[in-house]
This record gives C-alpha cells, structure tokens and sequence, in this order.
C-alpha cells in the first residue's frame, strides 16, 4: 500500500506530543541518546509539514523519540557544512532512520542525502521508507517505486489478507515490509516489534 496526501491527518498530533519532541530534538546528542526508548530521525521535505505532523501522531502510538531537523535548535540558521555533520551525527545515534518518501522528498537532494548517510549507519534493517503519494494517483505512477523495491517500506494491512499459502489472516495494523527476496515474498513484521527491537 501506498499512503496517499493526507492519509495521517486523522492522527492528530497533539501540541504536547510536538512539544515533546522539540525538547528532545533539541537536547538529542551523542551523549544524550535515550537507552530506555527507541529514537526515529524521521527524514522529511520541510513543505510536508501536514503529512509530518500526522506520522508524528502515528508513531506517537508506538512511544518513540522522534527527531525533526527543522525543530534541532542546535542548526545553524543557513544551511553550511555544521547542517550536514549535524545531522550525520545525529543519523548515526539514532536507532531507526524512516524516509517521509513524498514525491517533495525523493526529489530533494537532502533527503536522499540523508538515506544514503541512513544507508551507511543503519543498514537495512534499520531503515523504513513510508511512502506517500499525491491523492487519487495510482501506485504504480509513485515516483518512488525503485525505493520500494530495495528498502523495507511501512505499510498497513486492514484485516482482510492472508499470510501466503495460508489461511492464516493478517491481524489490522502497521507493518514492516521487507522488499521481496529471491523467493519471491515479501517479510512482514509488526511495526511495533521493529520499532522496539
């Protein structure tokens, strides 16, 4: 499944959510890395700021310390060479690294930046992309389709599907999806379970 603008909307994020991330956006270091919580550099275009907002609101259901760039009072106010390591470091020390892959995201040069830094210091498993295409457009015109097919995506399952060759249902609810392997399936895990391993 592909997310579609405004999909996250309904998960309101609260202003103590937002303010919470901001003071632990801006007191994230090396130093100061939270053991007992996952941390999320969450990857975004700064003109997404409603879709941010909503993924905020659903990750906020699975207790993680979320950093946002654009809240780190650590920036300098241009972007210089300080941006770049700023966030390099703050890449590496995180625990999950997760692409808003809007069609905003996967043409700006920062954010493929930033998964290629991801891609260094977090490998595979550590990476998600959650896609998010423009309204009413079909999956396959998502210009991030190749991401799609070597990163592990987040999706939602709605109740109705099957784990393959089974008739075993797949319960309601997030997942992580490992792009298909050489035997032609694709992985699944409980997002809650990858955020939290």
């Amino acid at each position: 499944m592909i997310f579609e603008r405004g999909y996250f909307q309904n998960k309101n994020v609260s202003e103590t959510v937002i303010n919470e991330s901001l003071r632990q956006t801006r007191s994230f270091s090396s130093k100061n890395t939270f053991s007992a919580v996952t941390t999320v550099f969450l990857s975004h275009k700064h003109t997404d700021l409603e879709d941010l907002k909503g993924v905020m609101g659903m990750l906020e259901d699975f207790n993680v310390r979320i950093y946002i760039d654009s809240m780190d009072n650590k920036m300098p106010n241009e972007t210089t060479g300080e941006t770049a390591a700023r966030i390099k470091q703050v890449i590496e020390y995180s625990d999950r690294f997760i692409l808003l892959a809007t069609e905003a995201a996967i043409e700006s040069y920062w954010c493929n930046w930033e998964l290629g830094i991801g891609d260094v210091h977090k490998f595979i498993k550590n990476i998600a992309i959650l896609p998010i295409k423009e309204k009413n457009e079909y999956d396959w015109k998502y210009k991030g389709n190749e991401y799609l097919q070597i990163y592990p995506r987040i999706d939602y399952r709605d109740g109705t599907t099957f784990y393959a060759g089974t008739n075993i249902r797949i319960e309601k609810g997030y997942y992580y999806v490992k792009p298909k392997g050489d035997d032609g399936f694709s992985y699944i895990t409980p997002l809650i379970d990858w955020l939290r391993n």
